[in-house]
């Protein structure tokens, strides 16, 4: 299920201003969106997994990008996704 204030959040960061007072401060930013805390504690660990299915997926690939993260981490991470589901799917 696809959550909204996250999803405003991430599409929040696609201005240069945004993220770059959210890289200054992040718990500031956070405390702007009534964001429900296990998702908080995922965005603080960025935790792909448990935020993919919450968001677009560009959504989520900007938002780390915004976030300083590298394309390798962030496909490494989606890869590691794909195959604990394709585990547990079979």
């Amino acid at each position: 299920m696809r959550d909204y204030w996250l999803s405003k959040l991430f599409f929040d960061m696609q201005t240069p201003e945004n993220a770059d007072e959210y890289a200054a401060d992040r718990e500031k930013v956070l405390r702007r969106y009534p964001i429900k805390p296990e998702v908080l504690k995922s965005l603080r660990e960025d935790d792909v997994a448990a935020l993919a299915p919450k968001v677009n997926p560009y959504l989520l690939r900007f938002y780390f990008f915004a976030t300083g993260k590298s394309e390798s981490w962030f496909l490494d991470h989606i890869r590691a996704l794909a195959v604990k589901k394709e585990a547990v799917n079979g």
